[in-house]
């Protein structure tokens, strides 16, 4: 608990109740929106803008997936090392920095002239952007020390993270109505401008009382453990299993218990393994890594079927995403005021419980009349959004609040490290799983006739079919478009299997879990409240 009794040299003193939040922190918590809108808003950006991408740089479908998740893996990959970073050397200072590599990157990305140099900008956008994530949720948890306040607080956190990767396609979407493909990545610009000029002035700067050095070895360990597993998940996917997959695999694993090995025998670790020993960390983690995968395979997915099945143009395909984005919007601010209620973990049951019921309603698309195709995708996009806004509030603040305050900053970047692979695995198992399907029913309508390249890329995926469409016989693309359909028709009643699991265990295993009631204290001797291991700079 944040307040109560505690012993000091034998005798009880009873601790002050923690500070709250005045004027200067939300208005800190405003500054803090900007970069974390922005994170969000670039993962999803290049999904309205593929089509015209893949016109341009004509990647294989295999690299169109590499620079839609390149980003978020990069991110999961470095946001621990991040983490640990600010500690030492200042989490403002490191925001800061992240900030103006991450409009430099843009900037490369923006003028990529080639899948694969979009690729490594993609990357390096995700180590620049792993620099500002734990940033932001570490300086949140320092500045709101009550309880309650802390849990809005993440909750404002979460909802702009969320609602930036809702107008990720918007914004997408009225860029490409007017400019190149490349000036999605602009927006990036403005952003940090206004962060670097408010960020000293609205910020306080905190770091670890005792720096540590920074663990190399752990470093080149945890992205040795993360990277090869990513591989696993894409390659088997795209190829079947093989040698090259085994051996990944055999890598990855062996390289992460190693990591957790050096951790253990660390006097200051990378990442405090000890964390995990509460079940309600490690289960809050756990339910947002699952819950965050089925909602990137979904935004994958609905971005693809608005725009290249039905046919909408960007913007209008973005404007679709308003009624996904209201509901998050609500989910994030409503969700930790519920919870004041009822407890989180029945709150994320049932979030979790309707957005299972949006994956069941895109499952039935395949089945459905083209005219129903729109209102019935959206619906079920809703849903999904509204458990996302519900699951990244209260998940974030369950695994904030679970960890001691001295460990805020490997608990901060342990929560955004599972939500940005979530979502990064979302995209690459949904979207490989209805590649998989894809082929498999497209392969039997493509004629013998047809030139070996253009066969080939009716083969790689929807995007590329579409993107020749002026050349291919009638009727094949109408093929290749349900064909892909009934991909997302197989990925979505996964995706909902497997999320409805996720909202029993959430009920069951973080049932006891309630968020803290105010009360006032009166000390029977005046004590100040403990300093936080993250002291004030």
């Amino acid at each position: 608990m944040a307040f109560g009794l505690k012993k000091h040299n034998g005798n009880s003193v009873a601790t002050t109740p923690p500070a709250r939040a005045g004027l200067a922190q939300w208005a800190g918590l405003a500054m803090l929106a900007l970069p974390t809108m922005l994170l969000g808003l670039d993962v999803t950006l290049l999904y309205l803008a593929l089509p015209k991408l893949a016109e341009d740089l004509q990647p294989s479908a295999t690299q169109a997936l590499w620079i839609m998740d390149a980003y978020g893996f990069m991110i999961a990959g470095f946001l621990v090392t991040m983490g640990a970073l600010g500690d030492a050397i200042g989490r403002r200072r490191l925001l800061l920095i992240g900030a103006a590599a991450f409009a430099v990157t843009s900037v490369l990305a923006a003028f990529a002239p080639s899948a694969n140099l979009l690729i490594a900008a993609r990357a390096l956008l995700g180590i620049a952007g792993a620099a500002l994530m734990p940033s932001t949720l570490a300086l949140i948890r320092n500045m709101f020390l009550d309880a309650r306040q802390r849990a809005l607080a993440i909750g404002v956190w979460a909802t702009m993270f969320a609602f930036g990767m809702a107008a990720g396609p918007l914004v997408g979407g009225v860029l490409l109505a007017h400019f190149w493909w490349g000036s999605a990545f602009l927006v990036a610009i403005p952003v940090v401008l206004l962060l670097w000029i408010g960020g000293p002035l609205l910020l306080p700067e905190y770091r670890a009382a005792e720096r540590a050095r920074l663990d190399l070895a752990s470093v080149a360990l945890s992205l040795a453990a993360i990277l090869p597993l990513v591989y696993v998940v894409k390659q088997s996917a795209k190829s079947g299993w093989g040698l090259a997959t085994t051996l990944a695999l055999v890598l990855g694993i062996a390289c992460a218990i190693a990591f957790v090995r050096r951790q253990r025998a660390l006097a200051n670790p990378l990442l405090d393994i000890g964390l995990f020993a509460d079940r309600s960390f490690s289960v809050a983690l756990g339910v947002l890594l699952v819950g965050l995968t089925g909602v990137g395979g979904a935004l994958l997915l609905v971005t693809q079927y608005l725009q290249l099945v039905i046919g909408l143009p960007p913007v209008t395909a973005g404007l679709w995403m308003a009624p996904p984005a209201l509901a998050m919007l609500v989910a994030g601010i409503g969700a930790p005021l519920v919870a004041r209620r009822v407890r989180p973990g029945f709150v994320m049951a049932a979030s979790l419980a309707l957005s299972a019921l949006g994956h069941g309603l895109l499952a039935l698309l395949p089945v459905l009349p083209a005219t129903q195709g729109l209102g019935w995708a959206v619906a079920g996009y809703s849903l999904i959004y509204l458990g996302l806004g519900t699951l990244a509030a209260l998940g974030t603040d369950l695994v904030i609040g679970a960890a001691p305050a001295a460990h805020a900053g490997s608990a901060s970047a342990l929560s955004e490290t599972v939500q940005e692979l979530g979502v990064a695995l979302g995209v690459a198992i949904f979207g490989s799983l209805t590649t998989v399907v894809y082929r498999a029913r497209i392969a039997e309508h493509v004629p013998r006739e047809l030139p070996e390249q253009a066969a080939r890329a009716v083969q790689e995926g929807l995007w590329t079919a579409t993107s020749l469409a002026q050349s291919l016989p009638a009727g094949l693309l109408d093929e290749a478009r349900h064909a892909f359909v009934a991909g997302l028709g197989v990925s979505s009643a996964v995706a909902a299997a497997g999320i409805a699991a996720l909202a029993v265990v959430s009920a069951v295993a973080l049932r006891r879990i309630a968020i803290p009631a105010p009360r006032a204290l009166k000390p029977s001797r005046a004590a100040a409240p403990a300093a936080s291991a993250a002291g004030c700079g």
